[in-house]
């Protein structure tokens, strides 16, 4: 059997294979309620074979949303939307995470598709955004930084929204600290520019993370997963790197993460190597921590797929881009990796396009 379709357990949870979906946001929830669009987006990808499927960014609070159109864990009536998605998931044997997030200096803005770039004025349906300091991602407004409450304020959030992940039947809750946004904005030195107990030195700007994760770990059961995406480098000097990112990682695992899901970027305009693979040897990196993690950037092909955790750069590995053209890319790499039909992870609905 090929590494990729062996699967893997996390605490309580055994998931079928390591081809995960990346978190991917889709703009198009009204008022932080997932809908239709939500439930056949994520559907099609769990009866195409993924093991695990992680939401979109879920806001835990309303202004923590990158866009009007997020999606959100905030209250009751999102998280019965969210409990048929996870259902139908469950019935396709795939597993499901939610991914808890806050937008911090980059919420409040408009979709991909909305003829417009940057803020999201408030007569628009915008609102002014927050971040730990008054400084502006690129071509956005400024943000009002986060007091001491507010703060104390956001880790709640968090925690409220774990819990009600629980209650929905997700199957593990991983924190959003990637991609410019909240956790990430606390950790870096370009836009973490505060004095106090949240600022300054490495345990400053790790503060945030690492109180919201003991908080979060704490809320939720001893078997259930919870994971970390990070970016581990800001591809910046002066910025958030490789070396803090592996540091932080031993002390997630320390308080109860089970995979670090790693990415980069996205906290700064900067010059990004984008090839394939480009972020498998920032995986290998924060590893070396001696937590499992998770491969993203650029894996298209099977075989590519397969070298990354045959050589051991990561545990699984996760698609995103990939999957948007393809959602049963998995039922296409157990094929060509070798893996016979009956033991592919095919619904038996589609059993007619098996590869002969």
């Amino acid at each position: 059997m090929p590494a990729l379709f062996e699967p893997i357990t996390l605490r309580d949870l055994t998931v079928r294979n390591r081809v995960w979906l990346a978190p991917m946001c889709q703009y198009s929830a009204t008022d932080g309620v997932p809908d239709d669009w939500h439930l056949v987006n994520l559907g099609a990808r769990a009866s195409g074979g993924f093991g695990l499927l992680l939401t979109e960014a879920a806001a835990v609070v309303p202004e923590g949303r990158i866009s009007p159109e997020d999606a959100g864990l905030w209250n009751d009536e999102q998280a019965r939307a969210w409990r048929r998605v996870v259902d139908f998931v469950h019935t396709q044997g795939a597993a499901i995470g939610v991914q808890l997030a806050h937008a911090g200096r980059k919420a409040s803005t408009y979709r991909p598709w909305a003829g417009s770039e940057g803020t999201v004025p408030p007569t628009e349906g915008g609102w002014t955004s927050r971040g730990p300091s008054p400084v502006p991602f690129e071509g956005y407004a400024a943000p009002t930084a986060l007091d001491a409450q507010e703060i104390a304020d956001v880790v709640e959030a968090f925690v409220t929204a774990a819990q009600r992940a629980v209650d929905v039947g997700f199957d593990t809750v991983e924190l959003h600290a990637a991609h410019g946004y909240l956790f990430h904005e606390f950790l870096s030195p370009l836009s973490n520019q505060r004095d106090d107990a949240w600022g300054g030195d490495f345990e400053g700007r790790t503060r945030l993370l690492l109180e919201t994760t003991e908080a979060v770990r704490a809320a939720i059961p001893d078997g259930m997963p919870l994971l970390v995406r990070i970016s581990a480098t800001d591809w910046l000097d002066g910025g958030w790197d490789l070396e803090q990112s592996t540091r932080l990682a031993g002390l997630l695992r320390e308080r109860g993460v089970d995979l670090v899901d790693v990415s980069s970027g996205g906290n700064a305009a900067a010059s990004i190597p984008v090839e394939p693979g480009y972020q498998v040897p920032l995986s290998v990196g924060v590893r070396s921590a001696g937590v499992p993690t998770g491969a993203v950037g650029l894996i298209t092909e099977p075989a590519q797929a397969e070298k990354v955790l045959a050589n051991g750069e990561a545990d699984v590995v996760l698609l995103a881009r990939a999957a948007l053209r393809e959602p049963s890319w998995p039922l296409r790499a157990a094929h060509e990796l070798g893996v016979p039909a009956d033991e592919a992870p095919w619904p038996p609905q589609h059993a007619r396009g098996t590869w002969r």
